[in-house]
């Protein structure tokens, strides 16, 4: 089966995660394809297949004949899809000799322009999939599922040696949980490649250092007709807070290594608002310095307002992976000849600026996956 056949199979699987809760997995829905993924795996040959309670993927494929003194090599891909947009019935379409121009979404009639995303010019003549517009697509990062089951059916089919290989299915990687409880000695790789990403050559092996922050404002509420002196509108104390961080640190007036401060989220009114935010940056000085700046907004604002009434919460999401990797760093050479013999080498060196570059409703249908490089000791570290 192609790459792209599964992924329109998988794609139809709703597994959305849920940022606000407090359950590993955040949605039960996602051992849906969990189950699915451990049937066809075990179909494939590795009879150690099993999801664990927490919706955890674990297969081994061992190694070939001569090959078993090598060291178990790695390949994760994550389940769930992003709770921005709706993941429930996926319609997807298919673009055969895609013609370079706009694409019209025929579920709403949006348009993906080439004026909006002048990439897609770049993708003329290829198949590209796209949803019809109601949805999100979810190749992120269903396709980098897809790409792996792919890997592992060429390999058998074709009698390719190849050492012991490990793959690992995740839930929860779009609400930033994705590795909390990630069993490493289980998993039993000693590297792994993350298959996610951007477009086919890229080779990731930088990325932002990540946080979520979350800000409440209590307000108090009295009649207008009333209210000199007296109303505190949370509304109002929210707008000043996110007026005070640095205008132009945001992802619209930034760009590659360039770290920011992005507003996922807002509501509220007189007697309360809330405020939700990622922090980037891949300097690690400097990403501690964008926290800081939040605690003394905060600070400031109770300060001028009562103490209390700024609530800040920061929680730390995943960090560069860069120093993990200079040791290691066989891996991306490894990588870089794999891309270059398959005809897709595209640039010596990529900083990943985010882990869903793709557009929400759309991929190309590629069967070469770009990788983002991490070791096992990374993944302890961020437990």
């Amino acid at each position: 089966m192609r790459a792209y056949e599964r992924l329109l199979n998988y794609v139809k699987v709703y597994t959305t995660s849920d940022p606000v809760s407090d359950t590993h997995p955040t949605t039960a829905r996602q051992f849906d394809l969990a189950r699915m993924l451990v049937k066809e795996l075990q179909d494939l040959g590795l009879a150690d297949a099993h999801v664990d309670e927490h919706c955890y993927v674990y297969a081994t494929l061992p190694a070939t004949p001569g090959h078993e003194a090598a060291k178990g090599l790695g390949f994760i891909a994550h389940m769930d899809t992003s709770p921005d947009a709706p993941g429930e019935n996926v319609k997807p379409q298919i673009h055969e000799n895609y013609d370079g121009g706009d694409v019209v979404l025929p579920g709403t009639g949006a348009v993906l322009s080439t004026r909006q995303f002048p990439f897609l010019a770049k993708l003329k003549g290829q198949t590209l999939i796209t949803t019809d517009g109601t949805t999100l697509l979810g190749a992120d990062d269903k396709a980098g599922v897809a790409e792996i089951m792919t890997m592992l059916e060429i390999l058998q089919k074709e009698n390719r040696p190849h050492g012991k290989i490990c793959v690992g299915f995740t839930p929860d990687e779009e609400v930033g949980q994705g590795a909390d409880l990630f069993d490493v000695e289980h998993f039993g790789a000693a590297y792994a490649y993350t298959v996610d990403g951007d477009e086919a050559g890229e080779i990731s092996y930088e990325n932002f250092n990540a946080a979520a922050a979350f800000v409440t404002v209590h307000g108090f509420s009295v009649h207008p007709g009333s209210a000199k002196n007296a109303m505190k509108n949370a509304q109002n104390i929210a707008i000043e807070f996110h007026n005070a961080l640095p205008y132009y640190d945001r992802p619209e007036y930034t760009e590659n290594r360039e770290g920011f401060y992005h507003l996922c989220s807002m509501e509220g009114d007189v007697t309360g608002a809330k405020l939700g935010y990622i922090v980037r940056d891949h300097s690690a000085e400097s990403f501690a310095a964008r926290k800081e700046t939040m605690r003394h907004i905060a600070k400031l604002l109770n300060e001028k307002y009562g103490e209390g009434t700024v609530e800040l919460e920061l929680k730390d999401s995943y960090f560069s992976m860069l120093e993990k990797i200079k040791p290691h760093f066989h891996l991306v050479e490894n990588a870089r000849a794999a891309i270059r013999k398959a005809g897709r080498w595209k640039r010596p060196f990529a900083a990943a600026r985010t882990a869903r570059p793709c557009l929400t409703w759309a991929c190309p249908a590629r069967t070469l996956a770009p990788a983002a490089l991490t070791t096992m000791a990374r993944a302890k570290a961020s437990r």
